[in-house]
């Protein structure tokens, strides 16, 4: 179960059975409650991890204590890959939103696997320019849209993610308000207008697209109206 579940990994694409077979053998994995941190920003960075099974949250902190959510991770992604490059700090938090079990790959352990198998950095620079962009994106929205625009662009990237009109949030209202750079009670008055113009429809923590064209549209600008 494990070496299937690190098969799953984009990062270890094309390795063989027995390769997969090792790593689960050699590199630890580490299971986490919900709320647990993984690690602190600040802290120094020894290493990197993939997440395999859950969910977890990449935030800083504000001098005042306000919590700004940077990156959702899910089941299959690598994080704090800052730590291969240079001997540094995690520039910020990590925690689990739910039960979660991470692999850890040392610096040291990571540069012997690619030694052994090159074509891990290929795997390695492609996800890394998927994130380059998402977070080139996020800096766009939270200092150039407004919170409804920032919202319709989420749910649009979410959709493709999951090739759906049907889409799981699998985080709280408050997170997500997190994550847009705005409070919950603005977040569910911007979910309740977008709903009365029949953009969005709400169940529970799905949210069905219905009209992907006024959502796009909302994405690129246009005002949400009363």
């Amino acid at each position: 179960m494990e070496k299937n579940a690190i098969a799953m990994v984009p990062l270890f694409k094309g390795l063989s059975e027995a390769q997969l077979n090792s790593m689960a053998r050699a590199f630890p994995r580490r299971r986490y409650g919900p709320g647990e941190t993984i690690f602190a920003e600040g802290e120094t960075a020894e290493g990197f991890y993939v997440l395999l099974s859950g969910r977890l949250k990449i935030y800083k902190l504000s001098p005042e204590g306000k919590e700004q959510i940077l990156h959702i991770i899910e089941a299959g992604e690598p994080f704090a890959e800052v730590a291969l490059f240079s001997e540094t700090t995690y520039p910020a938090y990590a925690e689990a939103i739910g039960q979660s079990e991470v692999m850890f790959f040392s610096r040291r352990a990571f540069h012997q696997l690619v030694r052994e198998d090159p074509s891990i950095v290929m795997n390695m620079l492609a996800i890394l320019s998927q994130r380059l962009k998402y977070f080139t994106r996020l800096v766009e929205d939270l200092s150039l849209k407004e919170v409804p625009q920032r919202l319709a662009a989420y749910l649009i990237f979410l959709a493709q993610r999951e090739g759906s009109h049907s889409v799981s949030l699998g985080i709280s209202k408050g997170q997500l308000a997190s994550l847009l750079g705005t409070i919950p009670e603005t977040l569910s008055r911007i979910m309740a207008k977008m709903a009365g113009r029949g953009i969005i429809e709400m169940q529970g923590r799905r949210i069905r697209i219905a009209d992907r064209a006024s959502l796009k549209a909302l994405a690129a600008g246009e005002k949400l109206l009363q």
